[in-house]
């Protein structure tokens, strides 16, 4: 399994319950925290962003992937779009949530989504 992060560095304890959530060790974690030019066009930097990490057409349809997404919902959306180009598919996505009453704010693994899986059924309640 491979992750590819675009928030903040994962623990190694968040790592692990998205590993055992996955059924699958994680070959491989991506970390790619974007900082984006605000007065430029979004899309050609996520594009950029993306070919940074490396990753051959081959590897992203080949292999199975699951996404962190930042919290910015414009560069979320973007994400998206680029990785179903480059993937055929929407990727599962990881939820983290607020941990209650910590004496910091952190997060926690909550769920794997699957979007693909989302989209399909969605296509039923036409």
């Amino acid at each position: 399994m491979n992750l590819l992060n675009f928030a903040h560095p994962l623990p190694a304890t968040t790592c692990a319950a998205i590993a055992a959530a996955a059924g699958a060790p994680l070959a491989t974690i991506i970390e790619m925290q974007p900082q984006l030019d605000t007065d430029g066009a979004f899309a050609p930097q996520i594009a950029a962003l993306l070919e940074r990490t490396g990753i051959s057409s081959e590897y992203f349809q080949t292999e199975p992937w699951l996404v962190v997404l930042p919290a910015l919902n414009y560069i979320a959306a973007l994400i998206l779009a680029e990785l179903h180009g480059r993937l055929g598919h929407f990727p599962a996505i990881i939820r983290l949530r607020p941990v209650a009453n910590g004496p910091v704010t952190h997060y926690e693994f909550a769920e794997i989504i699957d979007l693909d899986h989302v989209r399909q059924h969605a296509r039923t309640r036409r």
